[in-house]
């Protein structure tokens, strides 16, 4: 017995393993106890239960060693299930019993872990049941000999007696025989059926002449697997002793019966081959239930295809097809506008549209090596296949997509028009692609026809999806870029154009990114702006540029107050915090608000309401200046400039790039003047970007333009380089 863990901690001593031997002697009687108490019941001894259980503790220890002994032998089952019969264990249900125990106990107890591996004691406690049965028959075959020969040396005043009993030993075997719950079929060396009971005769239709004087060769399926008849062979001629398989047979009406079966060799009293023994376990049921799991686990339940497991180890099969001479195709298909239907019409009659557009799709892949499967939601997939050299076989399986999906679909007396998107990738089998990345390529090439305006295909561009999967990339960083500190701002000086001095700077972010390096606006602010990460970080862009303007007034009090230029985007412009927060930073950092310009594109302010224009007005009466940035790309109503509370006009870039032809276009230079006309009635100042050259700047100095920005005075830079420009306009 295993003794009690100490317990753990500082001083104890570890605990001493427990003797090997000791744990199997433990295990053995655990198993003797449990047989004694299947059997006892039906066993005809005067013993009491417990000597009965001491009687068989020897069996059990010869089982065990069995299980164990290389190289392995049958002759201890033979042995036990003679004893068995000797020990008076007659009973037809003392044998089922015994091997229902064996079955299912003597692995785990008698088993030692890590020794052999488990499916080889399985089948070695497989082939020690038969033996075990065998040597029953056996015994009790003797023992019936046995009592003929008793009966043939008695006196004629025992002979009724003995034929009594020589009966009842006879009925004992049949009820075995008969009674038993498994198939059980006798055949001799050549095949031949001779003795079938009525289990097996029920499980091939109810007919036993179905079944006797048939062959066993009679029986080749289909399906069976190759090492069925070999091992079989291997039996007959004596070379094993069993083997256990899973084997199908036809019925007399030509279903499909499904059996575990396990056959053994019968032996004589010499030990030469003479019979072979069938066990059969009807597994029809099972079969077919594991069948519709995995029909279930593989299709989807609302339209019957296949689905993304399903689709998955299709794609996985064409990728790794070898030889080179096969090409794929995918068509990955997402419904337009398919959540408006969901949300007017309700999901029931999203599902009755997702089951009429697969059984469309359905009716498009009918070609050899074609499938389609639904991913989820309203995304479905189409699957092709084909030898190299073929048409364009993925191209035109799109192209009957989208015609199927053409027609109108009737749906609770509407007819409703389906569009979809479809990215398509194809290539040849045998690539290093996995599935995953083929499936995410022709996702990124979906929303590329999606954006595109829908209801057409694209294929697949390697150049896009990279920069697809860089902007994804680029979306989910952002977060963490922020908390890291990896942004950071350039200043551009603002120059007048009267003077030459500085009049203030525009704040510029920029992304130091671990891998792409100094990125600019253009290529993070879009996505900020969907993910919303634009208000906190430009919330930590106007908190810089103040805490820096700040910084150059303390500096440069001899002159003016420089003024911070601050970008706003059209989600910043939405957000209720908005005067809430430009007022704190300015409060905290001590800026005048009259330094503090913040700039919003044209674009954004284009029929605004007022809702959106009040805070801006609330921040102009504050004193902060709002520019209206690249004016003249919106088309706005020059009208409309009266009611925005805007106090500087900043022309676009695409004013001065006219300027730089000889001679000036002076078409252009009339547009520029009428603008500045125009904004100083209005008490606008006027500001222009992308000044580059000197010509530039006094052609504009000329058309009466305020302040000026560009790379004839400065690029974008570190504030200590605008710092060093007001030190010079000082000088």
């Amino acid at each position: 017995m295993s003794m009690p863990a100490r317990p753990s901690g500082s001083g104890a001593e570890p605990e001493e393993p427990a003797d090997p031997d000791l744990v199997l002697e433990d295990r053995i009687r655990r198993f003797a106890t449990i047989w004694s108490r299947a059997i006892f019941p039906v066993t005809a001894t005067s013993l009491t239960r417990p000597e009965f259980e001491g009687h068989l503790l020897p069996w059990v220890r010869e089982l065990s060693g069995a299980l164990h002994r290389r190289p392995f032998d049958t002759q201890p089952a033979h042995r036990v299930g003679a004893a068995l019969v000797d020990a008076h264990c007659t009973d037809p249900d003392a044998l089922s019993r015994t091997l229902g125990v064996v079955d299912s106990y003597l692995v785990l107890y008698c088993g030692r872990p890590g020794a052999e591996p488990a499916e080889e004691l399985r089948a070695r406690c497989a082939r020690l049941q038969h033996a075990l049965a065998a040597g029953f028959a056996r015994g009790l075959r003797q023992r019936t000999l046995t009592e003929q020969e008793a009966i043939a040396r008695s006196a004629l005043a025992a002979r009724a007696a003995a034929e009594e009993a020589l009966h009842a030993t006879e009925a004992r075997f049949r009820a075995v025989f008969d009674g038993a719950a498994v198939g059980i079929g006798i055949a001799d060396l050549d095949g031949n059926i001779l003795e079938v009971n009525g289990t097996l005769t029920r499980m091939f239709g109810g007919l036993e002449h179905h079944l006797r004087n048939r062959n066993v060769t009679d029986w080749v399926h289909p399906e069976d697997g190759p090492q069925v008849w070999r091992m079989y062979g291997e039996l007959i001629r004596g070379e094993r002793e069993n083997f256990r398989v899973e084997k199908p047979y036809y019925r007399g009406d030509g279903t499909a019966l499904w059996t575990n079966l396990s056959v053994s060799l019968l032996r004589d009293a010499e030990g030469r081959p003479q019979y072979q023994l069938a066990l059969m376990e009807d597994t029809t049921e099972r079969r077919l239930l594991n069948l519709r799991l995995r029909y279930e686990a593989t299709h989807d339940a609302l339209t019957g295809l296949p689905n993304r497991t399903l689709f998955f180890e299709r794609l996985d099969k064409a990728l790794a097809a070898a030889g080179g001479d096969a090409r794929f195709g995918l068509c990955y298909l997402d419904l337009d506008g398919f959540k408006a239907i969901n949300d007017s019409l309700g999901h029931s009659a999203g599902d009755r549209l997702l089951v009429e557009v697969a059984d469309r799709l359905q009716s498009c892949a009918t070609r050899p090596g074609e499938m389609v499967a639904r991913l989820g939601g309203d995304e479905f997939v189409a699957l092709t296949t084909r030898p190299v050299g073929q048409d364009d076989e993925t191209g035109e399986l799109a192209r009957r997509i989208l015609s199927v999906l053409s027609v109108p679909i009737r749906l609770d007396g509407r007819e409703l028009t389906v569009r979809g998107s479809i990215g398509l990738v194809e290539g040849p089998a045998g690539g290093e692609r996995s599935p995953a990345e083929v499936l995410r390529s022709a996702d990124i090439t979906m929303y590329r026809a999606k954006s595109a305006g829908g209801n057409r295909y694209e294929r697949a561009d390697p150049e896009a999806d990279a920069r697809a999967i860089t902007r994804h990339g680029l979306t989910t960083a952002l977060p963490a870029a922020l908390e890291r500190g990896e942004f950071f701002i350039e200043y551009q000086p603002l120059v007048h154009l009267g003077d030459g001095t500085v009049h203030g700077a525009e704040a510029l972010v920029r992304w130091c990114h671990p891998q792409h390096g100094v990125l600019g606006p253009d290529r993070f602010i879009p996505l900020a702006e969907h993910t919303g990460l634009i208000v906190p970080l430009g919330r930590w862009v106007l908190q810089e540029a103040v805490r820096q303007a700040r910084f150059w007034n303390r500096s440069h009090s001899d002159g003016g107050p420089l003024r911070i230029n601050v970008n706003l985007s059209p989600t910043q412009l939405h957000h209720p915090g908005l005067v809430a927060d430009t007022v704190d930073v300015l409060e905290r950092s001590g800026l005048d608000p009259g330094a503090l310009c913040l700039e919003v594109t044209e674009s954004a302010l284009i029929g605004a309401d007022e809702d959106l224009l009040k805070p801006l007005r609330q921040l102009a009466e504050m004193g902060v200046d709002i520019a209206l940035d690249d004016f003249g790309t919106g088309y706005s109503n020059l009208a409309n400039l009266r009611r925005l509370p805007v106090s500087v006009l900043k022309l676009d870039r695409s004013f001065t790039q006219g300027m730089q032809t000889h001679p000036v276009d002076p078409v252009d230079l009339k547009i520029v003047e009428g603008i500045v006309s125009l904004a100083h009635s209005l008490q606008l100042t006027v500001t222009v970007e992308g000044v580059e050259t000197g010509a530039q700047a006094e052609q504009l100095r000329e058309l009466g333009c305020d302040t000026a920005q560009g790379w004839y005075y400065a690029r974008p830079g570190a504030p200590d380089r605008i710092h060093s420009l007001l030190l010079a306009d000082a000088v």
